[in-house]
Protein backbone atom coordinates (compact mmCIF):
# COMPACT_ATOMS: atom_id res chain seq x y z
CA UNK A 1 0.00 0.00 0.00
CA UNK A 2 2.85 2.38 0.71
CA UNK A 3 4.17 2.45 -2.90
CA UNK A 4 0.60 2.91 -4.14
CA UNK A 5 0.03 5.73 -1.66
CA UNK A 6 3.26 7.42 -2.72
CA UNK A 7 2.25 7.18 -6.37
CA UNK A 8 -1.18 8.58 -5.54
CA UNK A 9 0.27 11.49 -3.60
CA UNK A 10 2.77 12.17 -6.36
CA UNK A 11 0.04 12.21 -8.99
CA UNK A 12 -2.09 14.54 -6.86
CA UNK A 13 0.84 16.92 -6.43
CA UNK A 14 1.52 16.94 -10.17
CA UNK A 15 -2.15 17.61 -10.89
CA UNK A 16 -2.21 20.51 -8.44
CA UNK A 17 0.89 22.02 -10.04
CA UNK A 18 -0.65 21.68 -13.49
CA UNK A 19 -3.92 23.28 -12.42
CA UNK A 20 -2.22 26.16 -10.64
CA UNK A 21 0.17 27.00 -13.51
CA UNK A 22 -2.33 28.98 -15.58
CA UNK A 23 -3.41 31.00 -12.55
CA UNK A 24 0.21 31.86 -11.84
CA UNK A 25 0.78 32.86 -15.46
CA UNK A 26 -2.26 35.12 -15.35
CA UNK A 27 -0.88 36.87 -12.30
CA UNK A 28 2.37 37.71 -14.05
CA UNK A 29 2.63 41.21 -15.53
CA UNK A 30 1.41 41.95 -18.07
CA UNK A 31 -1.50 39.55 -18.21
CA UNK A 32 -3.70 41.72 -20.42
CA UNK A 33 -3.44 44.66 -22.82
CA UNK A 34 -1.84 47.87 -21.57
CA UNK A 35 -3.32 51.32 -22.20
CA UNK A 36 -1.05 54.19 -23.22
CA UNK A 37 -2.85 57.50 -22.65
CA UNK A 38 -1.87 60.31 -25.02
CA UNK A 39 -3.19 63.60 -23.55
CA UNK A 40 -3.47 65.25 -26.97
CA UNK A 41 -5.56 64.86 -30.10
CA UNK A 42 -4.61 62.37 -32.81
CA UNK A 43 -2.30 63.63 -35.53
CA UNK A 44 0.29 65.48 -33.45
CA UNK A 45 3.85 64.55 -32.56
CA UNK A 46 2.98 62.90 -29.23
CA UNK A 47 0.32 60.76 -30.89
CA UNK A 48 2.63 59.74 -33.74
CA UNK A 49 5.40 58.78 -31.31
CA UNK A 50 3.01 56.79 -29.13
CA UNK A 51 1.66 54.79 -32.07
CA UNK A 52 5.08 54.09 -33.53
CA UNK A 53 6.31 52.96 -30.10
CA UNK A 54 3.30 50.74 -29.37
CA UNK A 55 3.63 49.00 -32.74
CA UNK A 56 7.30 48.16 -32.07
CA UNK A 57 6.73 47.11 -28.42
CA UNK A 58 4.83 43.95 -29.42
CA UNK A 59 8.16 42.16 -29.78
CA UNK A 60 9.12 42.86 -26.18
CA UNK A 61 5.86 42.48 -24.25
CA UNK A 62 3.45 39.53 -24.28
CA UNK A 63 0.48 41.88 -24.54
CA UNK A 64 -0.42 44.79 -26.82
CA UNK A 65 -0.14 48.47 -25.92
CA UNK A 66 -3.34 50.25 -26.92
CA UNK A 67 -3.07 54.01 -27.58
CA UNK A 68 -5.92 56.14 -26.18
CA UNK A 69 -6.21 59.85 -26.98
CA UNK A 70 -7.58 61.95 -24.12
CA UNK A 71 -6.94 65.60 -25.05
CA UNK A 72 -7.81 68.65 -23.00
CA UNK A 73 -6.35 71.40 -20.80
CA UNK A 74 -2.86 71.16 -22.35
CA UNK A 75 -2.49 67.56 -21.18
CA UNK A 76 -4.02 67.84 -17.71
CA UNK A 77 -7.05 65.62 -18.42
CA UNK A 78 -5.03 62.71 -19.76
CA UNK A 79 -2.33 62.87 -17.11
CA UNK A 80 -4.86 63.16 -14.31
CA UNK A 81 -6.46 59.99 -15.63
CA UNK A 82 -3.17 58.10 -15.28
CA UNK A 83 -2.12 59.71 -12.00
CA UNK A 84 -5.35 58.53 -10.35
CA UNK A 85 -5.42 55.12 -12.04
CA UNK A 86 -4.71 51.89 -10.18
CA UNK A 87 -0.88 51.66 -10.03
CA UNK A 88 -0.68 48.20 -11.60
CA UNK A 89 1.11 48.99 -14.86
CA UNK A 90 -1.94 48.66 -17.07
CA UNK A 91 -2.35 52.39 -17.68
CA UNK A 92 0.69 54.33 -18.87
CA UNK A 93 1.10 57.99 -19.75
CA UNK A 94 2.76 59.44 -22.83
CA UNK A 95 4.39 62.45 -21.20
CA UNK A 96 5.63 65.67 -22.76
CA UNK A 97 7.47 68.70 -21.43
CA UNK A 98 4.24 70.35 -20.25
CA UNK A 99 4.04 67.95 -17.31
CA UNK A 100 7.02 69.79 -15.77
CA UNK A 101 5.33 73.20 -15.56
CA UNK A 102 1.52 73.00 -15.76
CA UNK A 103 1.29 73.45 -12.01
CA UNK A 104 3.40 76.60 -12.31
CA UNK A 105 0.87 78.23 -14.65
CA UNK A 106 -2.09 77.22 -12.50
CA UNK A 107 -3.50 74.60 -14.86
CA UNK A 108 -2.71 71.52 -12.79
CA UNK A 109 -2.81 70.59 -9.14
CA UNK A 110 -0.14 67.94 -9.63
CA UNK A 111 3.59 68.46 -10.10
CA UNK A 112 5.80 66.55 -12.52
CA UNK A 113 6.81 63.98 -9.89
CA UNK A 114 3.22 62.73 -9.49
CA UNK A 115 4.18 60.31 -12.26
CA UNK A 116 7.12 57.92 -12.17
CA UNK A 117 9.24 58.26 -15.33
CA UNK A 118 10.17 55.08 -17.19
CA UNK A 119 12.16 56.59 -20.07
CA UNK A 120 12.40 59.52 -22.45
CA UNK A 121 11.77 58.35 -25.99
CA UNK A 122 12.93 61.38 -27.95
CA UNK A 123 13.23 65.17 -27.91
CA UNK A 124 12.73 67.77 -30.65
CA UNK A 125 12.96 71.59 -30.82
CA UNK A 126 10.20 74.06 -31.58
CA UNK A 127 9.89 75.57 -35.05
CA UNK A 128 8.11 78.69 -36.30
CA UNK A 129 6.18 77.75 -39.45
CA UNK A 130 3.88 79.63 -41.83
CA UNK A 131 1.96 78.77 -44.99
CA UNK A 132 3.94 78.48 -48.21
CA UNK A 133 1.99 81.41 -49.71
CA UNK A 134 2.69 83.69 -46.73
CA UNK A 135 4.23 87.04 -47.75
CA UNK A 136 7.27 86.58 -45.49
CA UNK A 137 10.18 84.23 -46.22
CA UNK A 138 12.35 84.99 -43.22
CA UNK A 139 11.81 85.19 -39.48
CA UNK A 140 12.76 88.87 -39.57
CA UNK A 141 10.07 89.63 -42.17
CA UNK A 142 7.51 87.71 -40.13
CA UNK A 143 8.35 89.64 -36.96
CA UNK A 144 8.31 92.93 -38.83
CA UNK A 145 4.82 92.14 -40.15
CA UNK A 146 3.65 91.26 -36.63
CA UNK A 147 4.86 94.62 -35.31
CA UNK A 148 2.79 96.65 -37.76
CA UNK A 149 -0.16 98.51 -36.16
CA UNK A 150 -3.29 96.37 -36.19
CA UNK A 151 -1.44 93.31 -37.53
CA UNK A 152 -3.01 90.75 -35.12
CA UNK A 153 -0.82 87.84 -36.23
CA UNK A 154 -2.44 84.64 -34.95
CA UNK A 155 -0.17 81.82 -33.79
CA UNK A 156 -1.70 78.39 -33.20
CA UNK A 157 -0.59 76.29 -30.25
CA UNK A 158 -1.43 73.01 -28.52
CA UNK A 159 -3.57 74.63 -25.82
CA UNK A 160 -3.37 77.42 -23.26
CA UNK A 161 -0.33 76.75 -21.09
CA UNK A 162 1.22 74.25 -23.52
CA UNK A 163 4.87 74.35 -24.51
CA UNK A 164 3.88 75.67 -27.93
CA UNK A 165 1.98 78.50 -26.23
CA UNK A 166 5.06 79.16 -24.10
CA UNK A 167 7.32 79.05 -27.19
CA UNK A 168 5.27 81.72 -28.99
CA UNK A 169 4.94 83.84 -25.85
CA UNK A 170 8.70 83.62 -25.22
CA UNK A 171 9.40 84.59 -28.84
CA UNK A 172 7.12 87.61 -28.44
CA UNK A 173 8.90 88.58 -25.23
CA UNK A 174 12.40 88.18 -26.69
CA UNK A 175 11.59 90.18 -29.84
CA UNK A 176 9.24 92.80 -28.36
CA UNK A 177 6.42 91.57 -30.57
CA UNK A 178 2.74 90.88 -29.93
CA UNK A 179 0.84 87.83 -31.19
CA UNK A 180 -2.69 86.54 -30.80
CA UNK A 181 -2.37 83.06 -29.30
CA UNK A 182 -4.95 80.56 -30.59
CA UNK A 183 -5.26 77.29 -28.62
CA UNK A 184 -6.03 73.88 -30.14
CA UNK A 185 -6.26 70.34 -28.78
CA UNK A 186 -2.72 69.49 -29.90
CA UNK A 187 0.02 70.27 -32.37
CA UNK A 188 -1.75 68.35 -35.13
CA UNK A 189 -4.97 70.42 -35.04
CA UNK A 190 -2.91 73.63 -34.87
CA UNK A 191 -1.05 72.65 -38.05
CA UNK A 192 -4.34 71.80 -39.79
CA UNK A 193 -5.64 75.24 -38.82
CA UNK A 194 -2.55 76.83 -40.37
CA UNK A 195 -3.02 74.85 -43.58
CA UNK A 196 -6.66 76.00 -43.65
CA UNK A 197 -5.70 79.65 -43.22
CA UNK A 198 -7.29 80.01 -39.79
CA UNK A 199 -4.00 81.17 -38.21
CA UNK A 200 -0.94 82.84 -39.71
CA UNK A 201 1.70 80.70 -37.98
CA UNK A 202 2.32 77.87 -35.54
CA UNK A 203 4.99 77.09 -33.00
CA UNK A 204 5.13 73.28 -32.81
CA UNK A 205 7.81 70.58 -32.94
CA UNK A 206 9.81 70.03 -36.11
CA UNK A 207 8.27 66.58 -36.77
CA UNK A 208 4.76 68.05 -36.70
CA UNK A 209 5.42 70.15 -39.81
CA UNK A 210 8.16 68.15 -41.53
CA UNK A 211 5.90 66.46 -44.10
CA UNK A 212 4.12 69.71 -45.00
CA UNK A 213 7.41 71.60 -45.30
CA UNK A 214 8.84 68.86 -47.55
CA UNK A 215 5.66 68.95 -49.67
CA UNK A 216 5.96 72.71 -50.13
CA UNK A 217 2.75 73.48 -48.22
CA UNK A 218 4.46 75.22 -45.29
CA UNK A 219 7.63 77.25 -44.73
CA UNK A 220 9.83 76.90 -41.66
CA UNK A 221 11.24 80.26 -40.61
CA UNK A 222 13.38 79.29 -37.61
CA UNK A 223 14.06 76.53 -35.09
CA UNK A 224 14.48 77.07 -31.35
CA UNK A 225 17.59 74.91 -31.05
CA UNK A 226 21.29 75.36 -30.34
CA UNK A 227 22.21 73.92 -33.75
CA UNK A 228 20.49 73.34 -37.07
CA UNK A 229 18.20 70.33 -37.16
CA UNK A 230 18.50 67.32 -39.44
CA UNK A 231 15.83 67.54 -42.11
CA UNK A 232 15.64 71.33 -41.59
CA UNK A 233 19.23 72.01 -42.62
CA UNK A 234 18.35 75.17 -44.55
CA UNK A 235 16.33 76.62 -41.66
CA UNK A 236 18.31 78.95 -39.37
CA UNK A 237 18.22 78.67 -35.61
CA UNK A 238 16.86 81.60 -33.63
CA UNK A 239 20.34 81.90 -32.14
CA UNK A 240 21.70 82.59 -35.63
CA UNK A 241 19.17 85.41 -35.88
CA UNK A 242 20.36 86.92 -32.61
CA UNK A 243 17.48 85.58 -30.51
CA UNK A 244 18.62 83.65 -27.43
CA UNK A 245 15.76 81.15 -27.18
CA UNK A 246 15.92 77.34 -27.09
CA UNK A 247 12.70 75.49 -26.41
CA UNK A 248 11.17 72.24 -27.51
CA UNK A 249 9.41 69.13 -26.33
CA UNK A 250 10.10 65.52 -25.57
CA UNK A 251 7.98 62.40 -25.36
CA UNK A 252 8.36 59.89 -22.57
CA UNK A 253 6.66 56.98 -20.83
CA UNK A 254 5.52 57.22 -17.20
CA UNK A 255 3.35 55.30 -14.75
CA UNK A 256 1.42 56.20 -11.57
CA UNK A 257 3.83 57.05 -8.77
CA UNK A 258 3.19 53.99 -6.56
CA UNK A 259 3.51 51.36 -9.29
CA UNK A 260 5.31 48.27 -7.86
CA UNK A 261 9.06 48.04 -8.59
CA UNK A 262 8.70 44.66 -10.31
CA UNK A 263 6.22 46.15 -12.78
CA UNK A 264 8.39 49.23 -13.31
CA UNK A 265 11.39 47.00 -14.05
CA UNK A 266 9.45 45.03 -16.66
CA UNK A 267 8.49 48.26 -18.37
CA UNK A 268 12.00 49.71 -18.19
CA UNK A 269 13.43 46.65 -19.88
CA UNK A 270 10.73 46.49 -22.54
CA UNK A 271 10.99 50.20 -23.38
CA UNK A 272 14.80 50.09 -23.63
CA UNK A 273 14.64 47.12 -26.02
CA UNK A 274 11.80 48.63 -28.03
CA UNK A 275 13.75 51.84 -28.62
CA UNK A 276 16.49 49.77 -30.30
CA UNK A 277 14.10 48.13 -32.74
CA UNK A 278 15.23 48.90 -36.31
CA UNK A 279 11.61 49.22 -37.43
CA UNK A 280 10.92 51.88 -34.79
CA UNK A 281 14.08 53.84 -35.54
CA UNK A 282 13.24 53.75 -39.24
CA UNK A 283 9.72 54.98 -38.52
CA UNK A 284 11.05 57.76 -36.27
CA UNK A 285 13.36 58.91 -39.04
CA UNK A 286 10.43 58.91 -41.47
CA UNK A 287 8.56 61.14 -39.00
CA UNK A 288 11.66 63.34 -38.56
CA UNK A 289 11.90 62.47 -34.85
CA UNK A 290 15.33 62.49 -33.25
CA UNK A 291 16.61 58.96 -32.65
CA UNK A 292 19.54 59.69 -30.35
CA UNK A 293 17.87 61.49 -27.43
CA UNK A 294 16.68 58.47 -25.40
CA UNK A 295 17.17 58.71 -21.62
CA UNK A 296 16.74 55.95 -19.06
CA UNK A 297 14.61 56.44 -15.97
CA UNK A 298 17.23 58.07 -13.73
CA UNK A 299 18.58 60.43 -16.39
CA UNK A 300 15.06 61.31 -17.50
CA UNK A 301 13.98 62.18 -13.95
CA UNK A 302 17.02 64.40 -13.45
CA UNK A 303 16.37 66.13 -16.78
CA UNK A 304 12.74 66.82 -15.83
CA UNK A 305 13.82 68.40 -12.54
CA UNK A 306 16.24 70.72 -14.35
CA UNK A 307 13.66 71.62 -16.98
CA UNK A 308 11.01 72.42 -14.40
CA UNK A 309 13.41 74.86 -12.71
CA UNK A 310 14.41 76.45 -16.05
CA UNK A 311 10.80 77.03 -17.11
CA UNK A 312 9.90 78.36 -13.68
CA UNK A 313 12.54 81.04 -14.19
CA UNK A 314 11.31 81.74 -17.73
CA UNK A 315 7.74 82.18 -16.50
CA UNK A 316 8.84 85.07 -14.29
CA UNK A 317 9.20 87.04 -17.55
CA UNK A 318 6.59 85.45 -19.82
CA UNK A 319 2.82 85.45 -19.32
CA UNK A 320 0.68 82.59 -20.62
CA UNK A 321 -2.61 84.40 -20.20
CA UNK A 322 -4.83 84.28 -23.26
Amino acid sequence: MKPYRRRLLGAAAALCALLSAPAFAQDRYPGRNIELVVPYAAGGGADAMARAFSAAAVKHLPQNIIVLNKPGAAGVLGWNDVIHARPDGYKLALTTVEVTFLDQVGLAKFSWDALKPIARLNADPAVVAVRADAPYNTLEAFLEAARKPGASIRIGNAGIGSMWHLAAAALADKTKTEFVHIPFGGGGPAVLALLGGHVEAVTVSTPEVAAQVAAGKLKALGVMAAERVKGFDSVPTLKERGIDLQLGTWRGIAVPKNTPPEVVNVLKGAVAKTMQEPSLRERMEQLHFSTDTYLDSAAFEASMARESAYIKDLLTRVSLKQ
